[in-house]
């Protein structure tokens, strides 16, 4: 073969290369495909180039055709992106468009959002809203000023730790002197006892022969029954009926439990006999004169009175129905008030902790 024929071999190849190259670069720049411009302004374009990819759901359909710095320091970089003309179906003026990157330290390109069914189109050459793009140096600011707040609790911890080992501050003192533990722990077993104490004498008090007289006067006999059927506090939520009843008008006296017009109470128990409920509660409240405590005593008896005379008159469930002693209150007058509050079906109150009882 001749020397031209092999000329000729190297050109055609050299051009069906470049011919290739060409049709490969078109193919990337979207240079044979229809396509419109779209801008978006941003504060900081952080490492974009021209010719980077735009993706649209995360498919590339497009790629940035310009960047275009400002011309006055106030102003944004504006970014013009070329798109496939197929896209503006989906992309709308409520679009947005955002520089992402490929991981933490891979390139960058533009995200561009869908728009919503009943936005604008958009048409060549218009510009949508931006988001500020993330900067890898802003995240690693952020994230050293954590680390810093971090480290400086840390040490924060170890100084009290120290102090603590050291046996400064009422802590310290506890831990490393035994004497004071020891000292506190006694006090401690002296109050229990004490209490328990006082308990024992009450309850042996109420049954002595010359002072039983002290409690019947009162309508009571066993000071330990007043709680038997106490609650901690009123059930959530509202009522679905309140029978009120002033003291001097069902008690005998101020100062006594003993019942005076005990069908006064009727109506309450005819009520609860008739209708279904969650839980019924007999409150209590003392007017404001004479001593706190011994009126709280006072009302959680007349309390357990009342429910007793309802439960012993009347067909009720007798399990949903318990006492509370309210103390004070203004609008109680004088001789105080019981109140029978009605609560619907789900409404219970949580009862008294008794004394050794088993906490579940």
């Amino acid at each position: 073969m001749s020397r031209a024929f092999w000329v000729g071999v190297f050109i055609v190849g050299t051009l069906l290369i470049l011919a290739g190259g060409v049709f490969l670069i078109g193919r990337t720049e979207f240079l044979f495909s229809s396509t419109y411009r779209l801008k978006a302004e941003f504060s900081n374009v952080v490492g974009l180039v021209r010719g980077a990819e735009v993706r649209i759901g995360g498919v590339r359909q497009g790629t940035v055709g310009d960047i275009v710095l400002p011309k006055r320091p106030g102003d944004k970089v504006i970014v013009a992106v070329d798109l496939k003309s197929g896209t503006q179906n989906i992309v709308k003026k409520d679009s947005t468009a955002a520089i992402k990157s490929e991981g933490l330290l891979g390139s960058k390109y533009v995200e561009v959002s869908f728009g919503s069914n009943d936005a604008e189109k958009l048409r060549d050459g218009d510009t949508i809203a931006s988001e500020l793009p993330l900067d890898i140096s802003d995240l690693m600011e952020t994230s050293s000023e954590v680390l810093d707040s971090a480290k400086n609790a840390m040490q924060n911890v170890e100084s009290i730790t120290a102090k603590i080992d050291q046996g400064e501050g009422t802590i310290g003192s506890l831990i490393n002197d035994k004497r004071m533990y020891n000292q506190a722990t006694a006090a401690t077993a002296q109050a229990q006892a004490g209490a328990m104490a006082f308990d024992e004498n009450m309850q042996a008090l109420s049954h002595n022969f010359l002072l039983k007289g002290f409690f019947n006067r009162r309508g009571y006999e066993n000071s330990a029954d007043l709680t038997k059927y106490a609650v901690s506090r009123l059930p959530a939520g509202s009522t679905i009926k309140t029978f009120v009843y002033a003291g001097d008008r069902i008690f005998d006296k101020k100062n006594t439990a003993k019942l005076k017009n005990k069908k006064e109470l009727n109506e309450a128990g005819k009520y609860l006999e008739a209708h279904s409920f969650g839980q019924a509660v007999v409150a209590g409240y003392s007017g404001m004169k004479g001593d706190s405590g011994k009126n709280k005593v006072l009302m959680q008896a007349r309390t357990m009175v009342v429910r007793e005379y309802l439960v012993q008159n009347f067909k009720l469930n007798d399990t949903h129905l318990v006492t509370i002693g309210m103390g004070e209150s203004n609008e109680s007058g004088d001789s105080g008030k019981i109140e029978i509050r009605v609560y619907p079906a789900g409404a219970i109150a949580s009862p008294v902790q008794k004394k050794g009882a088993e906490k579940r």
